[in-house]
């Protein structure tokens, strides 16, 4: 009961996680629609940042599901459990924190630190045991290492993603305060043009991680 359990919610971390980046993908493109009026654009805004906290919450139960997936099937048979107990806390944790960043609509910047702290510490921890698990220094399946290093690039994409997005906010503000021109329009359409290639990157290594989940062994 337990292996079908957590290899349905695994399952369903891949699904959610693609299909927010889909939706929130699809929501952007009414952003630079010149026939959607400002209003239709904001609207289009609030659906992308909902819509996005799939995929965030993907990537943060992403860890411990795996990890509780691969004990159950003995590919991690050694790993103590009060060590996955203690990765299923800070996992929550870290969820309870960015589900608050999102209702608080950022305003609370010491949630904003600590989840940027818990988010390079995991994105570290993962690449550090990636990196020893293929390299043989640690014992740990290659597939299980490969995926622990594709889950630390996919955060360090997300970061680079809100880098990338940074400067969305002042054109954005800018077409709702006086409305929309070919410059704001230009502004915001450079904007999403330059994060758009890193989220369809995201996408090949979610494709990646799924091919290695599917081509375990039995």
């Amino acid at each position: 009961m337990g292996e079908l359990l957590f290899t349905l919610l695994h399952l369903l971390i891949f699904v959610y996680w693609l299909g927010g980046d889909l939706g929130a993908f699809y929501a952007s493109t009414i952003l630079t629609d010149a026939k959607a009026t400002p209003p239709q654009r904001a609207t289009a805004l609030r659906i992308l940042m909902a819509v996005d906290m799939a995929p965030r919450t993907a990537l943060i139960l992403a860890l411990p599901t795996g990890l509780t997936l691969a004990s159950i099937k003995g590919w991690l048979a050694e790993l103590p459990p009060a060590f996955l107990a203690a990765v299923w806390v800070v996992m929550l944790v870290w969820l309870a924190l960015a589900w608050a960043v999102h209702i608080t609509h950022g305003k609370q910047p010491w949630l904003r630190t600590v989840d940027l702290v818990i988010r390079w510490a995991v994105l570290l921890g993962c690449a550090g045991l990636g990196i020893a698990g293929i390299a043989g220094l640690i014992h740990l399946p290659h597939f299980i290492a490969a995926k622990l290093l594709i889950l630390a690039i996919a955060i360090s994409l997300g970061l680079l993603i809100r880098l990338l997005l940074r400067p969305l906010m002042a054109p954005f503000g800018q077409m709702m305060a006086t409305g929309a021109t070919p410059e704001t329009d230009a502004a915001i359409k450079g904007v999403l043009a330059r994060a758009r290639p890193v989220v369809m990157l995201l996408w090949l290594l979610l494709l990646m991680a799924a091919t290695l989940g599917l081509g375990t062994p039995t």
